[in-house]
């Protein structure tokens, strides 16, 4: 043990200690990590493309393409029509309605006998707009006087109208039995008359009252008018059969 008065000698040092790097300064370390990161930014590659989500396509001079359209149902609202039948076509209505109800098999139809009408509505499984219309129109023409089968034809050709009039705007200052008088000429001895229009014309008259209903095409019917206004203003039913007779012979000539 050495004396306490001894003086204290310093630890040996080991051998094999690395001296202590030197310290750079801070402006040399900010250039150094500045230069570093340019220089791996540099090194690594660019980002790739951002992918294009869109489906445009662009021809030769430059102008998008766009894809075809698709064809989309619109939406059909559902709609409702409302016939009022004539008291003296109700029996008629009855007897042919499950000929009528046949003829309308896209559109639900019901007969309102309370209230003397026939309601008709589309539906999802009517065919198209038009459906809706041609069954009034096909329900319209029974209940003015027309004939089961001929009313049938609307549904069936896209040419055929119906026009209406009343025999007092042809001359209004018709009394009671100068109206009865006009409503004999325009029907005839028998119906010989009417029929003879009809025949001519390629037309179907219904005389209901003072109104005069006329089913046919365009020209057919103004055909038909016309010889009607000529009985009603007092030609004779020999000249009005004579214009028949030449309108006979031109729709044979064209047709």
């Amino acid at each position: 043990m050495p004396a306490p008065t001894a003086l204290l000698q310093p630890a040996p040092a080991p051998d094999n200690v690395a001296p202590p790097a030197p310290q750079a300064d801070d402006d040399e370390l900010l250039v150094d990590m500045h230069e570093a990161s340019t220089q791996a930014n540099a090194a690594a590659p660019p980002p790739p493309p951002a992918e294009d989500t869109t489906d445009m396509a662009i021809d030769e001079e430059g102008r998008p393409k766009f894809a075809p359209g698709k064809d989309i149902d619109p939406i059909r609202r559902s709609e409702t029509r409302k016939i009022p039948i004539p008291p003296n076509r109700m029996s008629a209505l009855k007897a042919n309605w499950t000929k009528m109800y046949a003829r309308l098999p896209t559109l639900p139809v019901r007969m309102n006998v309370k209230e003397r009408r026939v309601e008709l509505r589309s539906s999802k499984h009517t065919a198209s707009n038009e459906a809706l219309q041609m069954g009034a129109d096909f329900v319209s023409a029974f209940a003015m006087g027309f004939d089961i089968d001929d009313a049938i034809a609307l549904l069936r050709l896209d040419s055929l109208y119906i026009q209406s009039f009343d025999i007092k705007d042809v001359r209004q200052t018709l009394g009671p039995d100068a109206l009865s008088r006009a409503i004999g000429r325009i029907a005839g001895k028998d119906g010989k008359t009417k029929f003879a229009i009809e025949n001519a014309t390629k037309t179907r008259i219904v005389l209901a009252g003072s109104r005069v209903h006329i089913l046919g095409a365009f020209e057919n019917i103004g055909m038909a008018r016309e010889s009607i206004v000529s009985l009603v203003l007092g030609s004779q039913p020999g000249k009005v059969y004579n214009n028949l007779r030449i309108i006979a012979s031109r729709l044979k000539e064209r047709f």
